[in-house]
């Protein structure tokens, strides 16, 4: 933006800031005015920031606001408006737009912010200004608490805000193109802050108690500071190489030497020797061209392996949300001078800092004190400082606020929220991706801190690593967290690097549980609570019986009768521990359990005395003054109390859950890309592979076309001697094919399909026909001769279901299933739908004639009333289904039609809907007026209060719905008018024939759906080019969807469909409203008279139902006065109230009718310009 199309009034105020005369600055004496006017005017900005960009392009922040700071910093009023204002001007460009604009003009605009914000941290790069900075905050800080005033602390909060400002700004790719170990932007400006100071004031915030509550501004700012930076690089500064890092050196500058050579190699092979290097002709045979003869290929042919038949034919355009995701990883060297400025820094924020500031920020997350993915800060520091401390002289002790099982909870957390996030957040997916990538190194850096730990020769570091993988390994959320984020794995969202690293973790967790497990052979987990059929399985632990249990009691009851020595040495608790108290409270019971199991009595009622010293409330390790006798029956209930239930699970079972399609598959990805992986992670997906195939012997696991092609690549790749440790897996795997496919023909078919490891036990052993493979109960001469005398004494006894009556009576219990089998297998029954379970209401199906004669007394009798099926449902001996009634009361002849059984509305009152006299009112009634008027005294007062709610209560609801019709009534007028200016404008436009088409689906359909009496979904096939066009007219288009017709969804349908939900009748009516005239003025002719005819006829009812209302009230009315007049005054008021109020009622409705009437015969007299006008408005 030019400086000249500033606005004027931000110019003046601008020019009234000051000037600056060679470096000295003179300020106006209305500066400080003009500094807030500014503020007041980013106040008022509009969407496009437009006075932010005159600002940045006007360079007011660096011709004006710095060299105001820098030179009036005692004038206090100036510099704090200066401040505050610069905190305005250098936020973050997406805090202004909210997000990345997807506008073409939004996102210039973003653009142009941002590159203005780069250049006011060029600006900030100089000393001088840190300086300011830094001694104002040194001089506010040294202020007590009581003697800090509001504006004190808002200026502390503003500078570090700015500070945070200015290094969150990204670096320009296109102006800073330096190579490593040169200055940076942002290297000169963590250079200016070292040199200011600023940095160990941020560490004073970081560990003073009495400023804790800036501790997300400091992490945040610590954050940026480190961006773009790697703990190893960091730690390697200004050291001299070791000769083990010397050696990996030179060990991968020989494998690239090799790769080279093989590749030169292969290339010299490819030339004969009597050609030269120029371009030829040559016939590649075996390879068909379009005719029948060989491919002539007219390059080198050292060109050769790049050829493909794709060769000149245009890119596939591969849609948005297809496409790959792109790693976001920036890493660079800085200048070394810098690096090691901000090696000491870290090496001093471990020491002094870390664990206080971690502690502080972790509190603020739990408590929600924090704003929104603050979290995210608090994961980066986990994953940096830890990993510097394990790479700088390792010491567990700067790092113990965050090793813990509370920090595994919180990381695993986190993860499993940014994965719902991603998959419901879907236009923010990338964000969220990111922030599980970091979470998930985070727990990386955690599992990689507990294997070092692990390595240390401390045995209480020992001890606290063994403690901590013990809670890992046994809680199932720690133990599938990776299994679940391999099977959920998507490469649209997630970039390669997530892979990566998740791979890497993935190996790290198995190898240290290899390792945990290792001489134990197996492990102890909490089990996993899933509801199972009825059918039992075999577990791995047998529960003891109640008579193994009372045995075992009674050998330690008198074990303890007669020993006099106990163990002082049990301990049932661990304060340095993780787990909950409440948990270890549970593992105290369980393991004085264990003591009785394993017959320790001394051992139990040692660690009972300790447990109950330790947990004394609630008793339940026994109250204080607890006598002897009571230990022992104490003891006895423990023994036979069910605790919460463990299981012991072999390492192989649980890398069985890895030998999946969905697991395998994200390895799969990420092999192709090997040439480009570390030596690290290729042999991370080696050695997952060689698990699978080796260890646990599924090979055909890895039988997949996929798989192979990859081997194949490699193996011909010209520096295959680099990847010797994966050509030899995959030779292995290869050979284990070729032997497999002599014995098995299918072998080559099966490497189209991903198997799972019930179809590598298939491939193996043996394809099993339907209904076999499945373990059979195996059963004895003896119950099989029970069966069978079951058989024969119930088959003619009319029992409903025997197989249900045979199963309680059976010695051995057997499934239903395994029953009925084998009864079949018997020849008892010739097949199992003989025996097949009979649904509820409809185990009778022939009618006797006395049911008959039943069901046709029930129809006489009921058929006058409202709801003739319901009464014979009700009342009819042989329960049925609704349907089987109607479909004999049909076949018998009592009714035509179906219709004829529905429930009937509530008949009216009599004249409610017909215009007639009062006297014809009177004489409908069924009794003469005077007899109505000579009721009994005693009946009136016992149902007067009665008849008079329930009337006004009938009149309202009844005037309300008359309300509701008139409005429905009004709305599908205004639809069929819209449908049919819909249909005028596609006729207009010559698709007169696809209307019709559509219109002949719409009758078929209905035809359909009344013959068969079932809804489905039906596809609109368009098998004529016209009608293929008008499907992608957008006018047509808008009809379809005006109709009810649901649109192809995304990927799954090509053609538009009938919705499911559409009856017949609509259907029809729709169709209906589709016909076509010949001329535009016959049609609103139509359509005039239609509407007048509609609308007359719907004021002769109307009038005619307000009318039987007002006759009705009448009559209730002088019935009422004849009652009155004979009873209490009290209930004359009583009754002459409701009729008032009904009268009004009647009126009221009266005239909302008539006004709506009135509306639509002016709507109806309207011209058909303003009816098009209207139906395009609608």
């Amino acid at each position: 933006m030019d400086l000249f199309m500033m606005n004027c009034e931000l110019l003046a105020t601008c020019s009234a800031l000051g000037y600056l005369e060679g470096d000295i600055y003179h300020k106006e004496p209305d500066c400080l005015e003009s500094v807030k006017d500014l503020i007041r005017y980013l106040r008022h900005e509009d969407d496009t920031r437009d006075i932010r960009q005159q600002l940045g392009a006007g360079q007011i922040l660096q011709n004006d606001l710095l060299p105001i700071i820098t030179q009036h910093t005692q004038d206090k009023p100036l510099f704090d408006a200066c401040i505050r204002l610069m905190v305005n001007l250098t936020q973050p460009a997406l805090l202004c737009f909210g997000k990345v604009p997807d506008d073409p003009a939004f996102r210039h605009h973003f653009l142009q912010v941002t590159s203005y914000l780069q250049a006011y941290k060029e600006a900030f790069a100089d000393e001088k200004i840190f300086t300011v900075l830094s001694e104002t905050l040194y001089n506010l800080l040294q202020l007590d608490w009581e003697q800090r005033a509001e504006e004190d602390n808002l200026l502390i909060e503003r500078i570090l805000l700015l500070v945070r400002n200015v290094l969150h700004v990204p670096a320009d790719p296109y102006e800073e193109k330096n190579v490593d170990d040169d200055a940076s932007i942002h290297d000169k400006l963590l250079w200016a802050i070292h040199m200011s100071g600023l940095d160990d004031l941020l560490k004073f915030l970081a560990c003073a108690q009495s400023e804790q509550q800036w501790s997300f501004h400091i992490l945040e700012i610590i954050s940026l500071m480190f961006r773009d930076q790697t703990s190893e690089l960091l730690v390697n500064a200004g050291q001299m190489r070791s000769a083990q890092e010397k050696q990996k050196d030179m060990q991968e500058l020989e494998l690239l030497r090799q790769k080279e050579l093989a590749e030169k190699r292969s290339r010299t092979l490819l030339r004969g020797a009597r050609h030269s290097r120029f371009r030829g002709s040559y016939v590649i045979q075996g390879l068909k061209a379009i005719g029948e003869k060989d491919v002539i290929f007219h390059q080198g042919l050292h060109n050769f392996k790049n050829y493909s038949h794709d060769v000149g034919k245009p890119t596939r355009r591969v849609p948005k949300r297809k496409q790959m995701a792109q790693d976001s990883e920036n890493q660079r060297r800085s200048a070394l001078n810098v690096r090691l400025f901000l090696r000491e820094f870290c090496i001093d924020f471990l020491e002094n800092c870390y664990n206080r500031l971690m502690y502080l920020v972790k509190e603020g997350l739990i408590r929600e004190r924090a704003q929104q993915h603050d979290e995210t800060y608090y994961l980066w520091a986990i994953t940096f400082f830890m990993a510097f401390n394990r790479h700088q002289n390792f010491r567990p002790d700067v790092v113990s606020e965050t090793i813990s099982n509370r920090t595994f909870h919180f990381i695993e957390k986190n993860i499993t929220n940014y994965y719902e996030m991603m998959l419901t957040d879907r236009k923010d997916a990338t964000s969220w991706s990111r922030r599980m990538h970091l979470a998930l190194k985070a727990y990386q850096e955690l599992l990689l801190t507990v294997n070092e730990m692990d390595r240390s020769k401390d045995v209480n570091i020992q001890h606290s690593s063994n403690v901590i993988k013990s809670n890992i390994f046994y809680l199932m959320e720690f133990r599938e967290i990776f299994l679940t984020l391999l099977r959920k794995y998507d490469e649209r969202m997630q970039p390669r690097s997530f892979l990566r690293d998740l791979v890497e973790s993935t190996h790290l967790f198995l190898k240290m549980l290899e390792r945990f497990c290792k001489g134990r052979n197996s492990l102890v987990v909490q089990k996993k609570r899933v509801k199972r059929r009825k059918h039992s399985q075999k577990t791995l632990q047998t529960e003891p019986t109640p008579e193994d249990l009372e045995q075992t009691w009674q050998i330690v009851s008198q074990e303890l009768r007669l020993s006099e020595s106990l163990t002082q040495s049990a301990v049932p608790f661990d304060a340095t521990s993780e787990t909950p108290v409440d948990e270890q409270r549970t593992e105290a019971l369980g393991r004085i359990q264990d003591c009785i199991m394993s017959c320790a009595g001394p051992e139990a009622l040692s660690l009972l005395r300790a447990a109950r010293a330790v947990w004394p409330e609630g008793d339940t390790f026994g109250s204080v003054e607890v006598e002897p006798e009571e230990e022992l029956e104490l003891l006895k209930q423990i023994l036979f109390t069910k605790l919460p239930s463990k299981l012991t699970v072999h390492i192989l079972l649980y890398l069985i859950l890895f030998a999946n399609p969905s697991v395998v598959r994200p390895y799969i990805i990420l092999l192709r890309s090997y040439s480009q992986n570390s030596v690290h992670t290729n042999h991370c997906i080696t050695r997952m592979l060689h698990r699978l195939a080796v260890d646990l012997k599924m090979e055909a696991l890895l039988y997949q076309l996929s798989i192979f092609s990859m081997f194949n690549k490699i193996l011909e790749d010209p520096a295959v001697a680099v990847y010797q440790e994966l050509v030899t897996f995959a030779k292995y795997v290869l050979n284990r094919f070729f032997v497999f496919a002599t014995k098995n023909n299918k072998a080559f078919v099966e490497l189209l399909f991903w198997k799972n490891v019930g179809a590598v036990r298939e491939m193996t052993e043996g394809y099993n026909k339907d209904g076999e493979g499945k373990k059979k109960s195996k059963w004895t001469p003896e119950e099989e001769e029970q069966l069978q005398r079951l058989y024969e004494e119930y088959k003619d006894s009319g029992v409903p279901d025997i197989v249900e009556t045979i199963l309680p009576l059976l010695s051995i219990s057997h499934t239903r299933r395994e029953v009925v089998s084998h009864m079949v297998s018997m020849g008892l029954v010739d097949s199992v739908k003989d025996l097949k379970k009979e649904r509820k209401g409809t185990r009778i199906v022939l009618w006797t004639e006395e049911q008959e004669d039943e069901l046709q007394v029930l129809f006489e009798e009921f058929r006058d009333s409202d709801d003739v099926l319901g009464n014979i449902l009700k009342r009819i001996t042989a329960k049925r289904s609704r349907a089987r009634i109607v479909d004999k009361i049909l076949s018998m002849g009592l009714v035509s039609d179906r219709r004829d059984l529905y429930k009937k509305r509530k008949p009216s009152a009599p004249g409610r809907s017909s215009g007639m006299t009062e006297e014809e009112f009177f004489d409908l009634t069924g009794e003469p007026r005077e007899k109505e008027l000579e009721i009994e005294e005693e009946e009136e007062d016992k149902s007067d209060q009665d008849e008079d709610e329930q009337d006004y209560e009938e009149l309202v609801d009844n005037s309300a719905k008359e309300g509701q019709k008139s409005m429905s009534r009004d709305n599908s007028l205004k639809k069929i008018h819209s449908l049919r200016n819909m249909v005028q404008t596609l006729q207009q436009q010559g698709l007169s024939g696809p209307v019709l088409w559509l219109q002949n689906s719409l009758n078929r359909t209905a035809d359909d759906r009344e013959e068969d009496g079932v809804s489905h979904p039906v596809a609109l096939v368009p098998l004529t080019e016209e009608n293929e066009d008008a499907m992608e007219n957008k006018a047509f288009q808008k009809l379809l969807r005006a109709v009810g017709i649901r649109a192809p969804t995304d990927g799954q349908e090509s053609f538009w469909r009938i919705s499911s939900s559409l009856s017949v009748h609509q259907l029809r009516s729709v169709a209906a409203s589709l016909d076509m005239v010949e001329e535009t003025a016959a049609e609103g002719d139509s359509e005039g008279n239609q509407e007048n005819s509609l609308t007359v006829e719907m004021e002769d009812n109307d009038n005619q139902e307000m009318r039987a209302q007002a006759l009705r009230a009448l009559l209730l009315s002088r019935q009422r006065k004849c009652a009155s007049s004979k009873s209490k005054g009290k209930y004359s008021t009583y009754l002459v109230m409701p009729m008032l109020i009904i009268l009004l009622e009647a009126k009221h409705w009266s005239d909302r009718i008539e006004e709506k009437i009135s509306k639509k015969r002016r709507r109806v007299l309207d011209d058909d310009d303003d009816d098009d006008q209207r139906g395009n408005e609608q």
